[in-house]
Parts: C-alpha cells; sequence; structure tokens
C-alpha cells in the first residue's frame, strides 16, 4: 500500500534522545510512522496519491502538543476587544474608546487579555476606566479568564446591585457601602452578567475556532490537551472534523465543579473515550483554588491584603472524594492548583486515592488511553496519571512529590515571562511576597527531582505559539525581551524544554507507546523546522519558521517555501 506522506532530505529529529537520527526520510501510513531509511528507499513507498515533500535538510521532530489550552470556549471569548496589549490605564482606556466608538446603539462590548498590572496600585475596578464605558453595557475578561470587569450598564442589565453567594469561591466585588465595583471574581460571579449578554451565534463560534485551531497547526502544533468542555464545544469539534477541518489532535477534559451531584459525576465517567477520530474526551478538569493575582488562590498563609486563604471548594474534603471515586473509575484528573495549599491537597487527595484503590500513577503503562483516535476508554494495565496544572508557586517538600506519585506537572512558563517581573514589582509578587515570589514557577526543580512537566500556553490566557512558550522556558523572559530573566535558574534546557511538549506531554496522556517520539509504529504527528531547535538561540528561538505540520500524516499547515 503506498504511503500517504514521504519527507525527503531531512534532518530527523528525535526528542526522546535530542539526536539527529541516522536516516533523512521519513514515510507515514495510515496515521503511523511507517518507515525511517534513506531517500531512495522511501521515493519507492509513494504512490499516485501520496504527498512527498522535499525539505531541502529542514528538521522534523514529534509533533508540538500544548499540554493546556481552551480551542473552542477561547475562540469565543477572544472575539472581543484585544486588550493583551495595553500597559498602563491610558492604553487601555484609548483601546476602549476607540471599540465604544465601533458599536451600535445598545450593543454589548467584550473585551479581554486586561492585565491588572496596568492598574498600578489603583484597584482594579470599573471606576478606573474613566467615564469611557459610561452607558454602555460592557464585561471584560481579566488576563487570567478567572475575573472580569463589569460595567455599571451592565450590572443594571444583569440584576446585580449587591453581594451575591455562590456554592464555589466566586465573588461579585462590593464596596464598603455594599455597592459592586465592577469586579467579578471566579465563574459563578462572572456568568451572572454573562447570562445577560448576548452570545455569537454557533456558526460564528465554528467559523472562529476554525481560524483559530488552523493558526495553531501554521505555528507548528500538532495536539492538545483541551481543558475544558462548556457550552456546545463538544458539538463543534464534531462538526468540524465532519467538515474536514479539524487540524490538531485533542484531548479534552471536561469540568467537574464543587457543586457538580453524584450523577453529574457519574456522566463525566459515562462520558470518558466518546468522540472523534481527532478528539475524545479523555479525563476530568478541576480547579482546586483560583488566582494569585485575584487574591483567590489557596496560599498556606494569607497573601499581603489578607485574601488568597481559602479552597475554591467550599468543603475541600468534598474534592477528595471526587478525586477518589474518578481514579477508582481509572479517569485521570487535572486540577487547577495555583497557590501552595492547593497544590498540596492536590497531592494528598491523590495520594489518599492512590493508597485506597492500589492503583498508582506509575512511570509507564497506559491510563486512560484506547486503541485509536485521539485516546479514550479505561486502560487495563492499573494506571491512572493524575496532574496539577500551572502550579505557581510551592515550597521544596511539595516539588520533591510529584516524582513518587506519577503526578504531572503542568506549568505555562510564559505566564512567569509576561505576567510577572524579576524584581517583584508586579502585581502577582507584591501579592505573594518576596519568599512565595522568590518560588515562582519551578520548572527546573521539579524537573530535577523527578517530575514529569508537561509544557503549555493556556491559551488565550497566553499567546499558543509552541515555539515561544519552549522559548519563555528556556529564557525566562518575555516575548519582547524588554527585561531581565525572571528566576532564570528554573530555566529549562533546550532538550528539556523540547521534551515539555512531545515525550512529557505523551506520557501524561499515557501514550507514550506512540506519540511523542519519531519511531516506526508511532504516530505521525510531525512538526517540520526550519533549523535545529536545539541548536537555536534562546533569543531567537520563537522566530524560528515552521515548515509544515502534520497529524496522522496529513498535512495541516504548508509553509510557501516548502
Amino acid at each position: 500500500m503506498p504511503a500517504d506522506l514521504v519527507l525527503l532530505s531531512a534532518r530527523l529529529l528525535d526528542p526522546g534522545t535530542g539526536r539527529i537520527l541516522p536516516h533523512t526520510a521519513l514515510a507515514a501510513e495510515r496515521g503511523r510512522i511507517a518507515f525511517l531509511g534513506d531517500d531512495r528507499d522511501a521515493r519507492a513507498l509513494a504512490g499516485p496519491g501520496t504527498t512527498v515533500v522535499d525539505l531541502r535538510g529542514a528538521v522534523v521532530t514529534a509533533g508540538f502538543t500544548d499540554g493546556h489550552l481552551h480551542p473552542v470556549s477561547g475562540a469565543e471569548r477572544t472575539m472581543g476587544v484585544d486588550l493583551s496589549g495595553c500597559r498602563d490605564l491610558a492604553a487601555v482606556r484609548t483601546a476602549l474608546a476607540a471599540a465604544v466608538g465601533d458599536l451600535r446603539p445598545g450593543a454589548w462590548l467584550r473585551g479581554w487579555g486586561l492585565d491588572p498590572n496596568a492598574f498600578g496600585s489603583a484597584p482594579v475596578a470599573t471606576a478606573a476606566l474613566g467615564p469611557v464605558l459610561d452607558g454602555v453595557p460592557a464585561l471584560i475578561d481579566l488576563f487570567d479568564a478567572h475575573s472580569a470587569l463589569a460595567s455599571e450598564r451592565a450590572l443594571e442589565l444583569a440584576g446585580v446591585d449587591g453581594p451575591r453567594a455562590f456554592e464555589q469561591g466566586s465573588e461579585i466585588v462590593c464596596d464598603a457601602d455594599g455597592r459592586p465595583t465592577g469586579l467579578l471574581l471566579e465563574d459563578a460571579a462572572c456568568e451572572v452578567v454573562e447570562a445577560a449578554a448576548p452570545r455569537p451565534t454557533e456558526a460564528q463560534i465554528r467559523a472562529r475556532a476554525a481560524e483559530v485551531l488552523a493558526a495553531m497547526a501554521a505555528s507548528g502544533l500538532t495536539g492538545g490537551h483541551a481543558m475544558d468542555a462548556n457550552g456546545d464545544s463538544l458539538a463543534v469539534y464534531a462538526a468540524l472534523e465532519a467538515e474536514d477541518a479539524l487540524p490538531l489532535r485533542l484531548r479534552i477534559a471536561p469540568w467537574c465543579r464543587p457543586e457538580a451531584s453524584d450523577a453529574d459525576i457519574a456522566e463525566l465517567i459515562r462520558l470518558q473515550g466518546t468522540g472523534g477520530t481527532l478528539w475524545r474526551v479523555a479525563g476530568v478538569k478541576l480547579f482546586m483554588d483560583g488566582t494569585i493575582d485575584n487574591g483567590t488562590a489557596w496560599l498556606e498563609t494569607p497573601d499581603c491584603h489578607g485574601q488568597s486563604d481559602h479552597a475554591y471548594w467550599p468543603d475541600p474534603r468534598r474534592y477528595t472524594q471526587v478525586i477518589a471515586e474518578l481514579h477508582r473509575a481509572g479517569v485521570p484528573t487535572a486540577t487547577h492548583a495555583i497557590g501552595d495549599a492547593a497544590v498540596r491537597h492536590v497531592l494528598d487527595a491523590v495520594e489518599q486515592a492512590q493508597a485506597e484503590s492500589g492503583r498508582t500513577g506509575g512511570t509507564g503503562g497506559t491510563g486512560l488511553t484506547g486503541s485509536t483516535g485521539a485516546g479514550g476508554g479505561t486502560g487495563g494495565m492499573g494506571v491512572v496519571r493524575h496532574r496539577v496544572e500551572h502550579i505557581e508557586t510551592v515550597p521544596d517538600d511539595t516539588v520533591r512529590r510529584f516524582a513518587p506519585l506519577g503526578v504531572a506537572a503542568s506549568m505555562q512558563p510564559t505566564h512567569c515571562c509576561e505576567f510577572t517581573r524579576a524584581d517583584h514589582t508586579d502585581n502577582w509578587s507584591r501579592r505573594l511576597g518576596e519568599e512565595r515570589a522568590g518560588r515562582a514557577f519551578r520548572c527546573r526543580d521539579l524537573w530535577e527531582a523527578g517530575a514529569r512537566v508537561v509544557l503549555g500556553s493556556d491559551w488565550p490566557i497566553a499567546p499558543y505559539p509552541p515555539l515561544q512558550v519552549m522559548a519563555g522556558a528556556r529564557h525566562r523572559r518575555p516575548a519582547d525581551l524588554s527585561l531581565p530573566p525572571h528566576g532564570p535558574e528554573q530555566a529549562l534546557t533546550p532538550l528539556q524544554a523540547l521534551r515539555g511538549m512531545t515525550v512529557n506531554a505523551a506520557w501524561a496522556a499515557g501514550e507514550e507507546d506512540r506519540a511523542g517520539r519519531l519511531a516506526v509504529g508511532h504516530r505521525a504527528d510531525l512538526t517540520v523546522l526550519a533549523d535545529d531547535p536545539l541548536r537555536v538561540p534562546d533569543s531567537e528561538l520563537a522566530a524560528l519558521p515552521v515548515l509544515l505540520t502534520a497529524v496522522a500524516g496529513r498535512v495541516t499547515h504548508r509553509a510557501a517555501e516548502v
């Protein structure tokens, strides 16, 4: 049977070893790597329908996988005005004024990417934006997607005139007189106003998601671990795949919130393994806390404002029970845990679940995987791999617990690069204080302690191009290199950064026997670069051209020069 894809005159870089293989050609058949060898033998495998590409010395490596992103919800969220480049309130007001000028009367303004550092020492509140939003219903997501600012008109339309109680760690922030300031903390509070705002149509969301996913493929991504299944996102993936417009392989972890009933959890278990060829529900996403910037993280001692002193789950013991139930069912979990107390509680819960069931996270086995597609179903080897997402500040004893428990450390180094500062003048660092800010995003310490560090962007929180993520892990500086590195001792080596988006991502998914390497029988999910990423300087890595991307042996992006 002829090959589907043949790549010639290539340098084949295996992320497992960091070495260029002694071959110049690769052939893919039925979605898998079927041949590694010389050009002459590879040409013989081509047929009339084979895609043959002469790479003229370009570098082929295992396809990049983003360990944490939100493709569909992010696509919808980023349909508003982009405020991510605004560094002060003057820039924010200017951008909002321009957007208001383009609105039709009565229309809602949506925005995203607002950095609380833009407020300086002023409170994060709608009043700080001045009169630009007077009479305009506006809802603006802060960069962390765990908080939003609502204008006075938006609050009025949503019927919000004071504080409310929620079944999760959420808050409508009010002043001393009980009047809402516009700041909404965490999902339940944000959803009160979102419910009053118009939503884009299904067709608009699908079109925007297709646009985003195509751009992700062009950036070198072949896969991603999608950390939500909110709204109609599963239907969006199904529709895109039916239209042959799904260019990434996606593992999807739907949310489990504190208010979830036993029936809800049973439904999450039932959903495991469902999906299509390139997308599959595989795992469950939970939240142990919020964010440090908002004062909603869970720290072992409160931040400098007396905040971040409690869990997102009103009763953390219930979280422990849910982890045990999912673990017994063979379902891996990914828990958002930013603060030191939150991370500790997640590890405690996993350790207890493992002890009670006898099933471990292990260093091998398949976990929750399937024989085809994106992975799914409950594996038969008794290995259930859990993960902690973010891990922004933790002490030494917590760092050492990941490896023995087989828990993956899923981290986003560009959050450190873009939103914190080496001199600790940023909001995140000021809230934590010197000691805790000094142990920021401990990627290298976790790696050296034996943890499997998985890298991702958390898009739309930070940009998704994988080369930018890997560059940030290596140099710990903003993308424009305008500031000194924050915690340079926590930088990863070039090979570690590459493994964080290939080998380790496959391991966290329980798919190391079929993904993340250049080996016969492994998936033909491939990223082709103009040069060897292990030898390109840290400061130049993000600009390295992506020449071709392939998923299951099918080209999803091809640069004009190839």
